[in-house]
């Protein structure tokens, strides 16, 4: 594993190479991961993206069909008030606007990790040394013909809720949290790259789970690179980490908060990862993230919080969040 400054770097050379390689980095840019597609075993790594995976469809469906049990756990909610509380105060002090506030929830699974990776239906799909397994349905940044676009994913809600699709969009709650998030995003865009605008706001995506069906909003932000980005793809990815959606605003102070009040090691749950296949470069969000622990699995999913957040919803919100989306 190499440290941030080396995995940038080997970043940009690859990309001025035009070598195609994976990435995988941490939420707190720790323990980044860069390897040359062609170094990848598929024995310690399965991925997939829109522009490239290791593992076939035949190879997918030849595996036993995943039993869809899934035993939760969750954390009293005394404790996630407690959390919430400390995170609330935060806000009314002025340090935060919306914090991402997230818990690990312990899982009984019939299954193991690398089972989940060939069953799940997801965008994207990591399953990293028997360590963990992620299923994003959330697009970090992608770039191809020196456009950068980004996809901030905020506001989730149960679609067999009654009006469930009006019910989230009009929530002032979710507004303003997406919003705030939306010009995070668009800050962190403009760091890296020039023209940078809003191109779809707050549109409706729907995810198929174990569970049912989930409605998720999501912004797509749009910039434009330098000529020379090819050399610069290290630079561009660690300047926007952590991501904003799975951070608050302002970013580095809701880091500390984050850090402060959860009471457990995030690791690479909420990091990046992506491939760059030689032209283009894809990434996701590492969201819907179970881990094997020496305790057992455990299931990391969170939300965001602002002053108008109520703890009850926060915390049913968290829950509804541990799935599996196979169907």
């Amino acid at each position: 594993m190499d440290n941030i400054v080396n995995a940038k770097d080997r970043m940009n050379r690859l990309g001025t190479e035009k070598i195609p390689f994976l990435f995988i980095i941490d939420f707190l840019l720790q323990k980044p991961i860069v390897i040359p597609l062609k170094e990848v075993s598929s024995q310690h790594i399965l991925f997939q993206t829109c522009i490239a995976k290791n593992t076939s469809e035949c190879l997918s469906n030849s595996v036993t069909q995943l039993n869809h049990s899934l035993e939760i756990m969750p954390q009293p909610f005394e404790d996630y008030q407690a959390q919430f509380d400390t995170v609330v105060t935060e806000i009314k002090k002025g340090n935060s606007f919306v914090v991402n506030l997230t818990a690990q929830t312990p899982i009984r699974l019939e299954t193991n990790l690398q089972t989940i990776f060939h069953q799940a239906k997801a965008k994207y799909k990591l399953w990293y040394n028997d360590e963990f397994v992620c299923f994003s349905p959330e697009t970090f940044v992608t770039i191809e013909e020196a456009k950068v676009h980004t996809y901030p994913m905020k506001g989730t809600i149960n679609a067999s809720i009654p009006n469930a699709k009006q019910l989230l969009l009009n929530s002032l709650k979710e507004t303003a949290e997406h919003n705030t998030v939306v010009d995070l995003l668009r800050n962190d865009l403009s760091m890296v790259a020039d023209d940078v605008r809003v191109t779809k706001f707050r549109y409706i995506e729907e995810i198929e789970t174990h569970k049912g069906r989930l409605l998720q909003v999501s912004s797509e932000i749009e910039g434009c690179l330098a000529s020379d980005y090819f050399s610069h793809l290290g630079d561009i990815l660690i300047t926007m980490l952590p991501a904003g959606s799975v951070t608050g605003a302002p970013k580095k102070k809701t880091v500390d908060i984050i850090v402060e009040t959860e009471t457990y090691q995030r690791g690479y749950y909420t990091g990046v990862f992506g491939v760059f296949d030689g032209q283009r470069l894809d990434s996701a969000v590492m969201i819907r993230f179970i881990e094997k622990t020496p305790d057992g699995y455990v299931y990391k999913s969170g939300g965001g919080i602002t002053s108008r957040s109520d703890s009850h919803d926060e915390y049913q919100e968290l829950i509804e969040k541990i799935y599996v989306p196979v169907y």
